[in-house]
């Protein structure tokens, strides 16, 4: 899961950016090469009662490109198009793919996950990351979902900052998750955004 978007809320993006539910083929089969560099870690410190994040400032900062065979750290296996539950919102210039948001509902516990949300380096700083995320949070509302979770790894900060200032908070972390990957050594953090108790229409269709 790369940074959705560098800095603040930013300008909105582009007219020419336009968004909509994945369409087709080349809508759903679009991936764009998660990137990211990082000046801070978020190291977990474990003890007897339980774990602690502290931030930490890395010198010199670090990049990370995630390897083509590899799922990346911030993504759940299975969450393609078409899994039940799954849906893709797409961000176009033209009919260039130039970013989208993979989204997952759970019924069983009104989560809708966040599977993976990607911004091509060009359009990034443009509020499109944001966007995508709107939409993201809208499907869930729509699905009467009571939050929105999604996966990080702990080393990548800008994209946990700009989470945060969307709302989101730490609910959990993983130490192991990504044994034996090429994330090895990093760790995976879990963040949510409640939305608070929601319905769906009893006479409208089922939007998930």
């Amino acid at each position: 899961m790369t940074l959705p978007d560098h800095g603040p809320a930013g300008p909105e993006p582009s007219s020419a950016v336009t968004y909509r539910v994945a369409a087709s083929e080349k809508d759903r089969s679009a991936v764009i090469r998660g990137e990211f560099t990082s000046d801070t870690v978020f190291d977990v410190a474990a003890s007897d009662s339980g774990f602690t994040l502290r931030p930490t400032r890395l010198d010199p900062p670090v990049h990370k490109v995630f390897p083509d065979d590899e799922p990346e750290a911030g993504t759940e296996a299975g969450a393609d198009e078409g899994s039940e539950g799954a849906r893709r919102f797409v961000a176009l210039d033209g009919e260039l793919v130039c970013g989208y948001v993979d989204t997952t509902y759970e019924p069983w516990n009104r989560r809708l996950v966040i599977a993976d949300i990607e911004v091509a380096a060009p359009y990034r700083s443009r509020g499109i990351g944001r966007a995508l995320m709107r939409h993201a949070i809208g499907r869930a509302r729509e699905c009467g979902a009571g939050h929105v979770w999604l996966e990080v790894t702990n080393i990548n900060a800008p994209a946990i900052r700009a989470y945060q200032r969307m709302g989101f908070a730490f609910c959990g972390l993983d130490t192991t998750l990504y044994n034996g990957t090429a994330s090895e050594g990093e760790t995976a953090l879990f963040m949510s955004l409640a939305l608070g108790l929601g319905a769906t229409p009893e006479n409208a269709e089922d939007p998930c």
